[in-house]
């Protein structure tokens, strides 16, 4: 019989310096309970920012590169026929008011019989709900974000016609997803709501902390795969989006 030995070593790179000297490095043996796996930094959400009604634009608030609110108003359409609709409206309801409390006093003295004083008072009602619907009209010419984010790209400016296409796009960039495709061997490994380490690609670096906030229950039959998000929180917009990054797994826990 011949015995076989295990021999535990450590493999030596030897490289040359700068000044010619020899310098030996260690390469230590991998960590097996740790998981290591290329990925990508995306953005939580994108917005392409359109108008709910045709017009012309006659603001856009913000540029590129801008940070905006959620419900911030960045866009405004040419609005003078529907703001005169308003007025209108305005008027039309403050008169009809009028007319009722005046018919007040005309229907104590019976000097109007019910039904008059019912129509003048349903005449005032769907004159308050015409000013309603004239408001509301006008609040289109208006376009708010639907998001908090930066403004990646602005397609229209001043003067231009707005149809289906976008006016701006937003990025949300709070929290940042983590998109990592894993081996088949990794389902039921990687859980929802566990922690993993965000290593960015250069010149970015640091460490991050990030939590699993999807895995995939499809399998991609072709390649063996399951697709998995993490959320890395954000907050100061400090890291940008679309640079691809290293995850490690902790999988001892």
């Amino acid at each position: 019989m011949i015995a076989i030995k295990a021999v535990i070593f450590t493999v030596a790179i030897i490289t040359v310096g700068l000044k010619g000297q020899v310098i030996a490095q260690e390469v230590l043996p991998s960590d097996p309970s740790v998981s290591s796996n290329d990925c990508i930094i995306e953005p939580h959400k994108i917005s392409n920012i359109s108008s709910p009604v045709e017009g012309v634009v006659k603001q856009i608030m913000v540029e590129r590169g801008d940070l905006v609110k959620k419900n911030q108003a960045v866009a405004r359409l040419n609005s003078r026929v529907q703001r005169a609709a308003v007025n209108l409206a305005k008027e039309r309801a403050n008169f009809n008011q009028r007319k009722v409390k005046r018919n007040k006093v005309l229907y104590a003295k019976k000097l109007i019989s019910l039904n008059e004083k019912d129509e003048l008072e349903t005449e005032s009602f769907l004159s308050k709900l015409e000013l309603k619907q004239a408001q509301a009209i006008l609040s289109q010419r208006t376009i708010s974000s639907p998001i908090s984010g930066i403004v990646v790209e602005r397609f229209l400016g001043r003067a231009e016609f707005v149809g289906e296409e976008p006016i701006l796009k937003v990025a949300q960039l709070n929290p940042l997803n983590i998109e990592v495709i894993l081996p088949i061997d990794a389902f039921g490994k990687i859980k929802k709501g566990m922690k993993a380490t965000v290593l960015p690609q250069l010149p970015i670096g640091g460490e991050f902390e990030a939590k699993v906030v999807i895995v995939d229950k499809v399998v991609d039959a072709a390649s063996g795969t399951i697709g998995v998000r993490l959320e890395l929180p954000n907050p100061k917009n400090s890291l940008p989006a679309g640079i691809k990054c290293r995850v490690e797994f902790d999988l001892s826990s």
